[in-house]
């Protein structure tokens, strides 16, 4: 097998842990079995007792699962990972796995809103408190800690208003406060934003998104150290059973071939079009980490290593202004999936932010007139065009 820890994250995506059968396939084979069989009872116990390598069940891991792993290890830095069924699969596992009852989160409070339920929602049904905090403001993240505080959570940029929270500074007060970072690293992409490199202690991805770039399946990842991943997070995996299907880790394998191609080509024409929209009297405000009016854009400069895919925007006339433009659009479709290889939008106060209160929502400054969008591998200019023509229909 190539030695891929010196090549670059191109070639890595290409050639990163493959591991041919005897027939010496040129794409990776993609192995659909459940089980695995033995040569004797002996070879049978030592593979369950560890001392023989191999697979034993698919659930725990499979020889495709395997290859879509490593390739993720070498593209994020990470020592192991382990790929789920979907992204909440792996938020869920990268947070439930290393809590118990009586331990204390401190999380941001901007959250995309599944992952909001899972903290607000379904740990304290098991005795775990979290402590929400603006993620931009150091000192809230500071004031939370407490000495039973085991875990801090946040995404950056957020869904949907593309916040951007300081990961080193996070990091470090995370380690001083004996906690571990999980960052949702979804919208940034791995190309663009390297968590781990930034003191993050685990890193989640929702593969459905830009790792599969097609919209064809499901798919996360967890990604840390061997010793986090072996403590923590092995038995959890083992035992509960989010694996991530052999035939969708072959399908984003093949997605992370074209990671970097698309996600370069998606961020510029990105960067066009919030330049576009900023002269634009129908809207109000333009949200983009690329440019130099985002609230957070010096951050953005130091750790990220590109304005990202996605760019929210909010209309002057609220819902009805958002909805109107929205319907009028032609090549950019309607859809709350993002990092497709087509260009999606979607309104979040009635999608992916519905079930949030009145209040949260305008706290995350989730206004009725904002929209997201995610952009897709489409010409610019075609998609600045489509734009424009929408807007004639405020």
């Amino acid at each position: 097998m190539t030695n891929t820890r010196k090549l670059r994250p191109a070639t890595q995506l290409v050639h990163g842990g493959i591991n041919r059968s005897q027939f010496g396939e040129t794409s990776e084979a993609l192995f659909l079995t459940q089980g695995f069989v033995y040569d004797s009872s002996e070879a049978a116990e030592a593979r369950f007792k560890g001392e023989e390598p191999g697979f034993i069940y698919s659930r725990y891991a499979n020889p495709t699962t395997d290859m879509f792993e490593k390739r993720m290890c070498m593209l994020e830095g990470a020592e192991d990972a382990r790929a789920t069924a979907s992204g909440m699969a792996a938020v869920t596992a990268a947070l439930l796995c290393q809590l118990k009852a009586g331990d204390h989160v401190v999380s941001a409070r901007a959250l995309f809103g599944s992952c909001r339920w899972v903290v607000e929602q379904l740990m304290p049904k098991y005795g775990i408190e979290t402590t929400f905090v603006d993620g931009r403001d150091l000192s809230a993240w500071e004031k939370a800690v407490r000495p039973n505080t085991k875990v801090f959570f946040l995404e950056s940029p957020t869904n949907p208003t593309l916040e951007v929270v300081d990961i080193a500074a996070v990091a470090r007060l995370a380690d001083q406060a004996g906690a571990k970072l999980v960052v949702d690293n979804v919208f940034a992409t791995p190309i663009l934003q390297k968590p781990l490199e930034l003191g993050a202690h685990v890193v989640a991805y929702s593969a459905t998104k830009h790792i599969d770039g097609q919209g064809r399946c499901l798919g996360g990842v967890v990604l840390s150290d061997k010793d986090w991943i072996d403590e923590h997070l092995h038995d959890y995996f083992r035992h509960t059973g989010p694996g991530m299907s052999p035939f969708n880790a072959w399908v984003l394998m093949k997605g992370l071939e074209t990671l970097p191609l698309r996600v370069g080509q998606q961020t510029a024409s990105a960067g066009k079009i919030a330049d576009f929209l900023a002269d634009r009297a129908e809207v109000a405000r333009v949200i983009y980490p690329g440019r130099d009016d985002h609230p957070q854009a010096d951050i953005c400069k130091k750790q990220m290593a590109g304005g990202s895919t996605m760019v929210a925007f909010e209309f002057n006339g609220g819902k009805d202004a958002a909805f109107r433009f929205q319907n009028a659009l032609e090549i950019i479709r309607i859809s709350n999936n993002l990092g497709d290889a087509k260009s999606l939008i979607t309104h979040p106060a009635t999608t992916t932010h519905k079930n949030l209160t009145d209040e949260a929502r305008a706290e995350l400054s989730i206004g009725d007139g904002l929209v997201r969008m995610s952009v897709g591998i489409e010409d610019a200019q075609d998609l600045i065009e489509d734009i424009d023509n929408a807007l004639s229909a405020i």
